[in-house]
């Protein structure tokens, strides 16, 4: 439930942030969108949207097309509230970050995907987010089960690393280490 409302908030304020910037692309008045200007958070939204469609087709479309709608809503928030949207946008941002870092480490055990993979917590969690919604949904079962064997292996993975860890001077083998005074 914490990533399925926080991922979507981190990446649309993000992209209300991006409406902030100039035009990049100087373009003639009668080729210019009203609320999609070319400024950053157009670009910044184009390049999800081909990653989303290159990666999964049918569900990237469909995000793309709704990337591209809260940028239009992002930059229609910026042009008609200016500095307040952006103060809005900084304390959900923040607040869902905060959310994200507290339902990691209190339901997962282990740190956010931002501290591990960089890639993966910027471009990848948003679209793993809306396959969560899909598969709620029906969409593509055989692609729910790849996926929830890959996690399942992943969990594993970690669970396994995290053990070995305290068997082989993890935290807990230093800690005793430094207790009973051995190197």
């Amino acid at each position: 439930a914490i990533h399925i409302t926080c991922v979507p908030v981190i990446l649309w304020t993000a992209f209300l942030f991006c409406t902030n910037s100039p035009n990049l692309v100087p373009l003639p008045k009668p080729y210019l969108v009203e609320y999609l200007p070319p400024n950053l958070a157009l670009f910044v939204c184009l390049t999800y949207g081909v990653l989303y469609i290159l990666m999964e087709p049918i569900a990237g479309g469909a995000f793309a097309v709704l990337l591209l709608a809260s940028t239009a809503g992002a930059n229609y928030l910026t042009q008609t509230y200016g500095t307040t949207a952006t103060y809005w946008a900084i304390g959900a941002h923040i607040t869902s970050w905060v959310a994200q870092f507290i339902g990691h480490g209190a339901f997962e055990g282990r740190a956010p995907a931002l501290l591990e993979n960089l890639f993966q917590a910027i471009f990848l969690a948003p679209l793993f987010v809306w396959l969560e919604i899909l598969f709620s949904f029906g969409y593509r079962p055989e692609l729910k089960k790849k996926l929830d064997i890959w996690a399942k292996q992943d969990v594993a993975k970690f669970k396994e690393s995290k053990q070995n860890g305290k068997l082989n001077g993890g935290p807990t083998a230093k800690s005793e280490t430094a207790t009973n005074g051995h190197a």
